[in-house]
């Protein structure tokens, strides 16, 4: 069996984009402001998602994406090369997250009005990341965490485990607990005529 060539392009791919972003956070330890423009606008969409996951206020996630930052401006420098710069930076996002939820203690993301107005179709694919989106806000904080940073930001377990700051087998229980959770919550949410 010859090796896949488009596994090696992606491959390839994701190493050349680490490299032109460890790169950047090289200028950005050097205060280079236009390379810390450039490493913001790589990031921001995806920490908007990401965050939007831990909270459904768009103005708290910008809080905290500019906390994330302001961290990466100040600790630029810090960055030893143990792991991918993306991972570095969720690993703040995801750290800045907890400590500003924990601050304002905040109810649960997902509130009765969203789930309620789920459409009659689920098939459709609004519906769909809508009533999946309902399903996962209902699951407990680090279940959603690892289900999002696995499924929707791509990042193997071990990358998990740096962001999130404990163990590979922590990351892997959450994430069998969290799909476990979320199929019987997406069950539920379907109603029993679906």
């Amino acid at each position: 069996m010859s090796p896949d060539p488009e596994a090696g392009r992606t491959a390839e791919g994701a190493a050349s984009r680490n490299a032109r972003e460890r790169a950047l956070l090289a200028r950005v330890a050097a205060q280079d402001r236009a390379a810390f423009k450039e490493l913001y606008m790589l990031y921001h969409r995806r920490i908007a998602r990401f965050l939007t996951r831990l909270t459904a206020r768009y103005d708290l996630a910008e809080e905290i994406i500019n906390d994330t930052f302001w961290v990466v401006w100040q600790r630029a420098g810090d960055f030893r090369g143990a792991s991918q710069v993306s991972t570095w930076i969720m690993g703040i996002a995801y750290r800045r997250g907890l400590k500003t939820l924990q601050r304002l203690n905040p109810g649960p993301s997902a509130d009765e009005s969203e789930i309620e107005s789920l459409s009659e179709e689920p098939w459709k694919d609004a519906e769909v990341r809508e009533w999946l989106a309902a399903g996962l806000a209902r699951l407990p904080l680090e279940q959603r965490m690892v289900l999002e940073l696995a499924y929707n930001l791509g990042h193997s377990c071990e990358e998990i485990a740096l962001i999130m700051e404990c163990p590979v087998n922590t990351v892997k229980t959450r994430m069998f607990h969290g799909r476990r959770k979320l199929r019987t919550l997406l069950v539920t949410l379907a109603g029993p005529d679906k």
